[in-house]
């Protein structure tokens, strides 16, 4: 695994050039980068890896929905990450990530991907 969770996780943001117009520049959010980092760390020394923490709400099965933007599967992930302390991850941030690491197929059954 690279070490960009590992390089995010460190204390300090020196690493951040707040004078960039191309990232973020709100340091609530930088803070937050930095503290979701070791929440991310965490997880992985309890779980082995991050995939493992996801997969466990699903017991490994993919989940096939269509037409949402939330549910009850991002709702718990997000309440839990939020009470590891984590930050902004809300229900549908947290959804837009299951759909993208392929816990939930939002792909139509006619879509040549799903």
């Amino acid at each position: 695994m690279p070490n960009n969770a590992l390089k995010t996780a460190r204390p300090r943001c020196s690493w951040v050039n707040l004078q960039n117009p191309g990232i973020i520049r709100h340091r609530l959010k930088i803070r937050a980068a930095v503290s979701n980092a070791q929440v991310f760390m965490a997880i992985q020394q309890e779980w082995g890896t991050f995939s493992k923490y996801l997969w466990h709400w699903t017991d490994g099965k993919t989940i096939q929905e269509i037409g949402a933007t939330k549910s009850k599967l991002s709702d718990d992930i997000a309440k839990d990450l939020k009470k590891r302390g984590m930050k902004f991850v809300g229900t549908t941030t947290i959804y837009a990530y299951l759909q993208a690491v392929g816990v939930i197929n939002s792909h139509e059954d006619s879509c040549w991907l799903g």
